[in-house]
């Protein structure tokens, strides 16, 4: 049975991994068309450090990452406080909102914003998607900070409420440290869904701001270029670090 297991597991990494070795490895590979190994190279990853075009949409992906990761984490940090805290009407139907949020296809999310943004009459661009990825962020920071705060001795904030704090110095004192790690981890995986969307990205941004995942789409299309695998390769390592940080930062123990 062990052996079953053992064998289950290596062919399901395999099915999951193997895809994105392969790509990593023809990162690699001197030949231009990708059909056989060559010889080992970095000329792919130099091509693409001097191509303009990739290192402007990566900058622009970066951008809005940060951005949205940050606005996300601001308003998702208090949205789970007050859900945490307080009983207010209609608290319980909020909370399942943020997951129904979670669940909804990003089509459906990528063709309503849209059609918000074109009812409001704002153009496509930098603004619509900074508010775009910023309000598909915000469940997984709002849910990775309340299941934080759901651990909590809340006789923590009645204590120091005794000892004369006031409402904002026991959020700054206390609650903002303790769930710390979980805000840090919502800001990562924040940053690696912005970076790596393309369904949302594709309805709500315009043609004079393109992003990463977008720039390497219309390249696929046309053909697997040598600096799309190097591209990948690079995009995969970014995601696995951020990823695997926010992991960590959940697991630790609060003091």
């Amino acid at each position: 049975m062990e052996r079953l297991k053992s064998i289950y597991l290596v062919l399901l990494f395999g099915f999951l991994y193997l895809p994105m070795a392969v790509l990593i490895l023809y990162s690699f590979n001197a030949s231009k068309y990708g059909t056989h190994w060559d010889s080992f190279t970095l000329g792919w990853y130099r091509s693409l450090a001097t191509d303009a075009s990739l290192i402007g949409a990566a900058t622009h992906s970066l951008l809005v990452g940060c951005l949205a990761a940050s606005m996300a984490c601001f308003i998702g940090t208090l949205g789970a406080v007050g859900i945490y805290r307080y009983r207010f009407k209609g608290r319980i139907v909020l909370q399942g909102l943020l997951y129904v949020t979670l669940m909804s296809p990003e089509i459906v999310m990528a063709v309503s914003l849209l059609v918000l943004f074109i009812a409001l009459h704002m153009e496509l661009g930098f603004c619509t998607l900074l508010l775009s990825h910023t309000t598909f962020c915000l469940p997984f920071v709002t849910v990775t900070v309340l299941s934080r705060l759901d651990g909590f001795d809340r006789h923590l904030i009645e204590a120091a409420a005794d000892l004369g704090a006031g409402e904002w110095q026991a959020m700054r004192q206390i609650v903002l440290p303790l769930a710390m790690p979980a805000i840090a981890a919502g800001w990562l995986l924040s940053f690696t869904l912005s970076l790596d969307d393309v369904v949302v990205s594709f309805f709500v941004t315009g043609p004079e701001f393109e992003v990463l995942p977008l720039k390497i789409y219309s390249m696929v299309r046309l053909g697997v270029k040598p600096e799309v695998n190097a591209l990948a390769a690079l995009l995969f390592a970014v995601s696995l670090l951020v990823v695997s940080g926010a992991q960590y930062l959940l697991q630790r123990k609060p003091k």
